[in-house]
């Protein structure tokens, strides 16, 4: 998951001397808690489930809640930073973040737990967008450029990484750690946050409310369609009422969009083919990484028998060819068409999930090797080159509203894939995730997921075209 975002601003305010320390330290340290409260969920599931005694699809609110609105909102932070001032949306953030997961501690029951954990995702938005603004303004020229290379090496740690991390802290301390940790790193960089730089707020900029509110309500009621969907079935008032109240949210933000003098999203970017081609290869391969970093741990611990520290591990697979191979693909896409290596990532993702059809409660680590290792490299050799290949094919001026564009199809991607592949797992078991039906549904998870990379492959090269060249 990549959540780096240029600043929209135009021309960047120097800091006074020294501060330039501590807002990189700030930034760096908050970006990686991220990834650990993500996939911390993912692991602490099942012990969630048991020790609150709820259902599937009530527990699946820990990890979906979070993602929706951190997708729901990271666009609109953005514009807050830009209209707010950059260190005041930042710091509101850590300290939003920092507050919901301590008190996630402290939950007794899941809908408590739940609203906190949609809390917490809105800061994570909040931080995430006023830090990557604070950078910017910040840093100039090839400064920025490793303040930013930094941030990325900082986020592929933290996912590579995290599962370990997090599946340690489940065996240790308990699944109440996974959320707490991270908010006492954050705590941390709320002591930093007076010592950053002011910059103001970009004069005559907005904040476009009505694609905000249109657009997070929309993908909220999305995931809610998607999550208790399975439970209640689709027929049930609530799930009908969601599918409806989406698709009319979905029309009037794209209405909105395209009427409005300073949108959230420039949506007329997608009309460029090769931009929506690799807008649309980044959300395949999200579609297919993101959802078995969150839901195999859970078919590790239930059916397989490992411990979290044990299934944090196996994540390795999948995860370190993340950080390591984004070099290698650098390398490639100046030896081949940069088309040909996006198209060949996704479709090697899918073969990754088509290969992992063949787990089973006997499978040990080698087993599952090869389609992890795969997965994670398809992600890996694009990670970063695919930013810039999207953010090259439009004009210059406007670089920053495709960088917007982008992460949000990205993120929106793997927040619905997420929930999707969550209720179609509850619904192939009944909501009674092990034994042979949690075997046999993850099965159908992915090939589903492979056939989707391969359409997606399809889609990315007929989007693109033969003939055209880059600018």
């Amino acid at each position: 998951m990549n959540l780096i975002r240029p600043d929209r601003a135009d021309r960047p305010s120097v800091p006074p001397a020294g501060r330039e320390r501590f807002v990189l330290a700030a930034v760096l340290l908050s970006t990686l808690t991220f990834p650990l409260t993500i996939t911390g969920a993912s692991l602490a599931l099942p012990d969630i489930q048991t020790d609150l005694g709820t259902g599937l699809s009530a527990a699946q609110w820990a990890v979906n809640g979070y993602n929706a609105c951190f997708a729901s909102f990271l666009a609109v932070a953005g514009s807050l930073a830009d209209v707010l001032g950059r260190r005041q949306v930042f710091t509101c953030g850590v300290a939003l973040f920092a507050t919901a997961g301590a008190l996630c501690g402290l939950a007794d029951g899941v809908l408590l737990l739940n609203v906190l954990r949609a809390l917490a995702g809105a800061g994570a938005a909040a931080a995430v967008a006023g830090g990557t603004s604070l950078l910017s303004q910040t840093f100039t020229g090839a400064a920025r450029a490793r303040a930013f290379g930094l941030l990325g090496t900082v986020l592929g740690v933290g996912t590579a990484f995290g599962p370990t991390v997090a599946g340690a802290l489940v065996d240790l301390v308990g699944w109440r750690a996974v959320f707490v940790a991270p908010a006492l790193v954050a705590g941390a960089v709320l002591a930093l946050c007076p010592l950053l730089p002011r910059f103001p707020g970009t004069p005559g900029r907005t904040v476009d409310a009505a694609g905000a509110v249109s657009f997070s309500a929309a993908l909220l009621l999305l995931i809610t369609l998607l999550v208790e969907g399975p439970e209640r079935g689709f027929g049930h008032p609530l799930t009908l009422g969601c599918a409806i109240g989406a698709a009319v949210l979905g029309c009037v933000f794209v209405l909105v969009e395209r009427r409005t003098a300073d949108p959230m999203l420039a949506l007329g970017l997608l009309a460029d083919r090769r931009f929506l081609a690799y807008a649309a290869a980044a959300g395949a391969l999200m579609a297919v990484l993101i959802p078995l970093l969150v839901y195999l741990p859970s078919y590790l611990i239930s059916v397989v028998g490992l411990d979290a520290g044990q299934a944090g591990l196996w994540l390795l697979m999948l995860t370190v060819p993340s950080v390591l191979l984004p070099s290698a693909g650098a390398r490639l896409a100046r030896a081949v068409p940069p088309v040909a290596l996006v198209a060949a990532a996704v479709l090697l993702c899918g073969a990754g999930a088509l290969l992992l059809t063949g787990i089973g409660p006997e499978s040990g680590p080698l087993a599952v090797l090869p389609g992890l290792v795969l997965v994670g490299s398809g992600a890996g050799l694009t990670n970063g080159i695919l930013d810039g290949l999207a953010v090259g094919s439009v004009p210059a001026e406007q670089a920053g509203a495709a960088a917007g564009v982008f992460n949000t199809v990205r993120i929106t991607a793997e927040t619905v894939a997420i929930a999707a592949v969550g209720a179609l797992l509850a619904a192939l078991t009944s909501g009674a995730l092990q034994g042979a039906a949690y075997t046999s549904a993850l099965h159908t998870v992915c090939l589903a997921l492979a056939g989707f990379a391969a359409l997606s492959t399809a889609a990315v090269l007929a989007l693109h075209g033969r003939t055209r060249t880059p600018r």
